[in-house]
């Protein structure tokens, strides 16, 4: 060994070496030292060995630099991102996914500079409302909007619509299609598009209701605009997951239109609240949440 050889060590590899060591010098008895270092007697003889031998970079592992003998083949690794049904651990595909752009690690992710806002009591409280522009259909159909409404009290989807925009014939006829299948909600909660407020300041006439915001007075629904998307960061958050989960899903099922998406999202939300809803706070629910109300447009 070189005396001018720089050597890297672990802690825990140079206190294996300072306990080795001491029995070369006679100082400690391969019996305690292997207690010591929670190895068997014959692993510490093989170290001494090692150590006389080729000095102190004789206790550093062979296998520093080398690849893991279970390491992933790259063919596998790049079909994990393709293929549906591969049997790997969570952490596995999560370090693909990781690699690939499609998960970043939490100790990774911004740190939230904003408080968050406690969740309503009761399902049907508010439910948050958002469009997400995205090529759900991997250019098997052309992009579009993907209107979603969840529920803030448990994080529950309850509504998914594709449409060709965010437009207000768009949430016109996604509203009227939530309120057959759950009733009136107490209150909306959406961002301040121009479906939802009137932007213009200078605006001197009407009533001050957009023709959407209008609507929801007729039903008394009470229309929120959130002052920022942290605000509403359950259906922001929820639109993250469903570019990434919805899309794999439409793709494994092979659909390629904006009805044959509206038909298959009832399962997937079916499938999604029973895996990730939260229970609310209050099972108590509004009296009007499952009213059968009927309106025109």
């Amino acid at each position: 060994m070189n005396k001018n050889e720089t050597i890297t060590m672990a802690m825990r590899e140079l206190d294996r070496l300072k306990v080795i060591q001491a029995v070369i010098d006679g100082t400690l008895k391969p019996g305690r030292a292997a207690e010591r270092l929670g190895l068997t007697d014959r692993q510490v003889r093989r170290l001494v060995n090692r150590v006389r031998a080729e000095g102190p970079p004789g206790i550093v592992s062979k296998r520093r630099g080398q690849p893991s003998n279970h390491r992933l083949s790259p063919d596998i690794a790049r079909m994990t991102l393709e293929i549906h049904g591969l049997y790997l651990s969570r952490e596995t595909v999560r370090g693909i996914m990781a690699d690939a752009g499609l998960w970043i690690p939490r100790k990774l992710r911004s740190v939230s500079v904003y408080q968050p806002r406690n969740r309503r009591h009761c399902v049907g409280e508010l439910i948050q409302i958002d469009g997400s522009d995205h090529d759900c259909f991997e250019g098997r159909a052309k992009p579009c909007t993907l209107l979603v409404y969840i529920d803030d009290a448990t994080s529950r989807l309850m509504h998914l619509h594709f449409t060709y925009s965010e437009s207000t014939f768009s949430y016109y006829e996604a509203t009227r299609r939530y309120i057959e299948l759950h009733g009136k909600p107490q209150a909306f909660y959406s961002d301040q598009a121009s479906v939802f407020r009137v932007n213009k300041k200078q605006a001197t006439s009407g009533d001050g209701y957009t023709q959407f915001g209008r609507v929801l007075f007729e039903l008394n629904i009470e229309s929120i605009c959130a002052n920022s998307s942290q605000a509403k960061g359950r259906v922001e958050r929820a639109n993250l997951t469903l570019q990434d989960r919805l899309v794999k899903e439409l793709r494994l099922n092979c659909i390629a239109s904006m009805a044959e998406g509206n038909a298959y999202v009832l399962s997937f939300i079916e499938d999604f609240n029973r895996r990730f809803a939260k229970p609310p706070r209050n099972d108590w629910m509004p009296t009007d949440l499952f009213v059968t109300t009927k309106f025109s447009i």
